[in-house]
């Protein structure tokens, strides 16, 4: 090999090895200040990596986004996982992921300590209030920007306001996304004359929605409590849960309650607000629940169970998207899924904002933080750790 041979592959080594710090410093900073549930998750990652890095478009990051809402898993952290591997390979979707993953894992974990040992949980009312109307501001900062890239047509146009109306009305997430795909893939087919011609793509596509048909005979029988069989739950929970944190208080509660009595309602109740009240996915109520069961080494092993599908989803499913876009039936209904993620995120953030913006002091505060993002563009970390010290001195 030449020298100008081995001093390109240097230097692709050490570009590469950047991009995966850059990464890791990126990922472990959003994942201490991603309060506010998953639309907070992708309207921080979008404002970081879309506006101030401009790692991808907005159309690339809808596109993703709308990959994340199709697989089963906490979307906001595939798609960190889905930003890793576009910006760096397989080895930056293991960054990304588990970056954003462990600020989460390691503060859940001290608090489960605590809990442990002090039999109550920490008081974080006071800096949540002053953190909800900023992470509100985001939002509607966020959704405006990804509005303007995923409504293309008047069409789309259309489709989102029904997909927010089917929202408000109490839908279930996964079947305004897939509704969404479908009617485009049935306008595509008309457009053509063949309106079969998408119906195969629907058929495959509906596969998440199988898992739900099945969830009520899982772990019907008695089970001893053993770490093995912890790690097996939790991934199964990873492999084939979609929707709010409530569903999946719903199936937690439903084996490791009522069918196992692995622990008690309080116990479960406790470890979901954990999981709402600290950053980061809120799929690490499994971290609170595992150390509960199994001390450190159990919260290790919930933590990985419930997160490591979510990996595999990724990377099996990443390199299709540009395929996707390719085709113009497929391209069609990515643009459906994208409307659809985007009127969920409405809904939910309309939902926080009522429970959020409860006063003069929380309304001033989502103003000033709407005011600084838009004029100034400020940067979401100083604005979230602004609201926490309000909300800490105002409590």
């Amino acid at each position: 090999m030449s020298r100008a041979e081995e001093s390109g592959c240097v230097s692709d080594d050490a570009s590469h090895a950047g991009r995966l710090r850059e990464l890791a410093s990126v990922f472990l900073r959003l994942g201490l200040i991603a309060f506010g549930g998953p639309a907070a998750h992708v309207a921080i990652m979008e404002q970081e990596i879309v506006q101030r890095r401009k790692w991808l478009s907005r159309a690339e990051f809808l596109d993703l986004l709308g990959a994340a809402n199709l697989i089963p898993g906490p979307n906001s952290t595939e798609l960190a996982i889905h930003i890793g591997r576009s910006r760096a390979g397989w080895r930056g979707l293991l960054v990304a992921g588990c970056c954003f993953i462990l600020p989460a894992f390691v503060l859940v974990s001290v608090i489960a300590w605590g809990y442990a040992r002090y039999g109550a949980l920490p008081q974080l009312q006071g800096v949540l209030y002053g953190i909800k109307p900023v992470v509100i501001a985001i939002l509607i900062q966020a959704l405006w920007r990804l509005s303007r890239s995923a409504i293309k047509t008047r069409l789309l146009g259309a489709l989102g306001a029904a997909a927010m109306t089917a929202g408000f009305m109490g839908l279930h997430e996964l079947i305004v996304l897939f509704g969404s795909g479908a009617v485009m893939a049935l306008i595509h087919g008309l457009k053509r004359g063949k309106p079969g011609d998408g119906l195969p793509l629907l058929a495959v596509s509906a596969w998440p929605v199988l898992p739900w048909m099945t969830l009520g005979a899982a772990g019907a029988a008695a089970t001893p409590f053993s770490l093995g069989a912890m790690f097996l739950f939790f991934l199964k929970v990873g492999s084939v849960l979609f929707g709010s944190g409530y569903v999946l208080l719903a199936f937690l509660r439903a084996d490791l309650v009522e069918r196992w009595g692995w622990m008690s309602e309080a116990q479960l109740l406790d470890a979901v607000a954990v999981g709402q009240v600290t950053p980061g996915p809120l799929f690490t109520t499994a971290t609170f629940i595992g150390y509960q069961l199994a001390g450190f080494p159990g919260a290790v092993l919930a933590t990985v169970g419930i997160f490591l599908p979510a990996f595999v989803f990724v990377a099996i499913s990443g390199p299709l998207i540009p395929r996707l876009r390719g085709s113009a039936l497929t391209g069609e209904v990515l643009d459906g899924v994208n409307v659809g993620a985007l009127a969920i995120m409405v809904v939910v953030s309309f939902n926080l904002a009522r429970a959020s913006l409860i006063d003069a002091l929380t309304i001033i505060a989502a103003a000033v933080s709407s005011l600084l993002l838009l004029r100034y563009r400020l940067s979401a970390t100083w604005l979230i750790a602004g609201g926490a010290v309000m909300g800490w001195l105002a409590w």
